[in-house]
């Protein structure tokens, strides 16, 4: 071997830190440096008789034809996760390599270089994270099916209990004695506190996690807000509470989650009667057309908050004395779910508290562009008034419950899934539909609701009852054409309410 081209190679790659090795035209190597030597374990005596072009490793997985393609084309080429037969003969695991291929002339005679770079800890690192990733996914989807799970299983019979414990109250109540009527106050009042803890809970996690999606559109405020204070008059009558609401339009259009919105202001109106001995809430709708959005004040005469917890008040689970928790039931989500839906809308929620004088929250959101609202005219034929209402529901249990809550003012037809037919669409002797919607049913249920609006010539309105609190998953129904989507349990006045307004 010519000494000049050696030295020239010693002087090239000597001191580079990883191995190389240089091949001639007959595939003998010519040199190696230091670092191939100690990674290797060979020096360049012990590979006189070597030849790449005889390894039949090489030859399998590509790497003899990349050096013969250098030496005839002067190719460039690249392999990972290389493993050199050289390799395989000693006691220590065997590195993955990523090694550079290319031809270099000296002195009119060609070789090719190859320069391997270590990448075991690379390719384990990737494996360990690829590994992470996936356990992390099944993780999450596990999670999401345990919250779904967990919804569905709680929420039906909840439905179921906190349902006939109403009808008992108010059919029944006056056969039971004094401290019988206590009993039954508090198994109505410990479900329904069951229930808005599980609901804020779940919520919350989903929330947590990123998987809380939710669906904006224009909806007018002034009803969204009476709507709440209708749902909250009785609790505020029961404590000889006057409630109030003030709007400076008749209406008055913002882009908001439908859903997101009612909990939040609800939550507030909520927590304002709870917190307040006597007095009154004050609720105001306004408009700042010049900053583009609306505003909604929530003020009450209650115990006020100190200054000092109001750095914590939207945290979540905190309350600001622990005899507060005792004495006005919660577990101090409310607030911080409320604060994570109004601002995922893109708006803002303030508080201004005076201890021992009162509490006023004030609520912005932003104006939608559509301020003028048409609703359509009313399409299908004209229906003859009828009283009765098919239902399709599996269980029967839904079914039972709303036969009892409607008992007196509605027939029923009640059928199952597999029943349906398009052909029921074109029966004139129902006046609405209601659908209770099985975990496992979803998919078939919005094909349903959507077939039967695109072919009911009546038009008639469709009501979907379940156990799924996701907004994205009800948002589907909506987009279906399903009028009213109630999520369980509900109580009867939620009922009767939803059927008045899709029955106008």
């Amino acid at each position: 071997m010519n000494e000049t081209i050696i030295k020239y190679l010693k002087s090239f790659y000597d001191f580079i830190k990883y191995p190389i090795q240089v091949v001639n035209k007959e595939g003998h190597i010519v040199y190696v440096n230091e670092m191939f030597s100690i990674q290797w374990g060979y020096s360049i005596d012990e590979l006189k008789e070597y030849s790449v072009f005889k390894d039949a490793e090489l030859k399998r997985n590509g790497v003899q034809q990349a050096i013969k393609e250098a030496f005839e084309n002067g190719k460039y080429t690249s392999y990972d996760n290389y493993v050199d037969s050289l390799l395989l003969s000693r006691d220590e695991a065997v590195p993955l390599l990523r090694t550079s291929i290319f031809p270099l002339k000296i002195e009119d005679e060609t070789f090719v270089v190859l320069i391997h770079d270590d990448e075991t800890e690379k390719v384990l690192a990737e494996e360990e994270i690829k590994k992470a990733r996936e356990a992390g996914k099944e993780a999450e989807r596990l999670k999401n099916t345990f919250l779904n799970v967990l919804s569905h299983e709680l929420r039906t019979p909840l439905n179921i209990i906190l349902g006939y414990s109403t009808i008992i109250r108010e059919n029944l109540r006056d056969r039971f004695s004094a401290e019988e009527k206590v009993y039954l106050d508090n198994l109505y009042s410990g479900s329904s506190r069951l229930f808005k803890s599980i609901t804020q809970m779940l919520e919350f996690a989903q929330i947590e996690a990123g998987n809380y999606r939710m669906s904006i559109e224009a909806y007018d405020l002034v009803e969204v807000v009476q709507n709440c204070v209708n749902a909250n008059k009785k609790n505020a009558v029961d404590k000889k509470l006057d409630i109030k609401a003030h709007f400076a339009k008749k209406k008055i259009f913002v882009e908001m989650d439908l859903q997101c919105t009612e909990t939040a202001i609800n939550n507030i109106i909520d927590n304002a009667i709870k917190f307040t001995p006597q007095g009154f809430i004050d609720i105001e709708v306004e408009v700042l057309e010049e900053r583009g959005l609306a505003t909604c004040k929530i003020k009450d005469t209650g115990i006020g908050i100190s200054s000092e917890y109001l750095d914590h008040l939207y945290q979540p689970f905190s309350q600001e004395e622990m005899n507060i928790g005792r004495n006005y039931e919660g577990n101090g989500l409310g607030l911080a779910l409320s604060k994570k839906y109004i601002e995922k809308m893109g708006g803002s929620i303030l508080v201004d508290s005076i201890k021992g004088v009162g509490t006023t929250f004030t609520i912005t959101l932003p104006l939608s562009k559509v301020q003028h609202y048409s609703p359509p005219e009313p399409s299908g034929q004209k229906q003859e008034s009828s009283n009765t209402i098919l239902m399709f529901d599996d269980s029967g249990e839904s079914y039972d419950l709303i036969r009892a809550f409607l008992k007196g003012d509605y027939n029923f037809e009640v059928r199952k899934f597999g029943d349906f037919k398009e052909s029921m669409v074109e029966d004139e002797d129902y006046s609405m539909v209601i659908i209770d919607v099985p975990k496992n049913f979803w998919d078939k249920s919005l094909d349903m609701v959507k077939r039967m609006k695109d072919t009911d010539p009546f038009k008639r309105p469709i009501l979907v009852l379940s156990s799924e609190f996701m907004h994205d998953k009800i948002a589907q129904f909506y987009q279906a054409g399903a009028d009213k989507f109630l999520v369980k349990p509900f109580a009867k006045n939620d009922l009767l309410t939803a059927i008045e307004k899709i029955s106008a």
